[in-house]
């Protein structure tokens, strides 16, 4: 029995899994299922949320500090004329909302992809290229699907493109 991704699970001295080899049939059984709880498909989807959360935080919080374009006035007054704690207070609000709102969308696209690979590695029973594939074109037409159906094409071929360059790169062997 293995789970994708995972070491294959056997009984000691079998050949099987080496780390399993020594423990008790109580201590095998609980790696089994800490093993089958990390690779459920809502955990997944969970914490692809939660990286892309505070990925598009940190990422919202550089481009938004970066790219500073607030409107020059506030409740109908220059934020020119108001003193440097409120400008500053102004500025940090605004920043502080661009990179929330930019967690959200990347906490959104990293559960759609995360939900969409493991349902389609559940589907196909393979951990392979072709799931990253088929998750990233479904993403990308997700992201793009109020926009038309030009715009859900243009989005499934970027978003696989993408999702495909990303896990040829992952699955490189390592120069040890």
């Amino acid at each position: 029995m293995s789970i994708p991704g995972m070491p294959p699970f056997g009984t000691p001295g079998a050949g099987g899994n080496p780390q399993m080899e020594g423990l008790s049939e109580k201590e095998q059984s609980m790696v089994k299922m800490m093993n089958g709880i990390s690779e459920s498909c809502p955990l997944k989807v969970a914490m692809s949320g939660i990286g892309g959360f505070v990925l598009g935080g940190g990422f919202g919080l550089f481009t938004a500090a970066m790219a500073y374009d607030t409107p020059l006035t506030t409740t109908g007054q220059e934020i020119s004329s108001l003193p440097l704690r409120q400008q500053l207070k102004h500025g940090f609000k605004d920043i502080g909302n661009r990179a929330y709102s930019s967690a959200k969308n990347f906490a959104y696209i990293g559960a759609v992809y995360a939900a969409a690979e493991c349902t389609i590695e559940g589907l196909r029973a393979k951990n392979d290229i072709k799931n990253h594939v088929a998750a990233g074109c479904i993403t990308g037409a997700w992201l793009g699907r109020n926009a038309g159906p030009q715009a859900a094409a243009a989005g499934c071929v970027g978003f696989a493109a993408f999702s495909t360059a990303i896990e040829a790169y992952m699955r490189m062997p390592s120069e040890e």
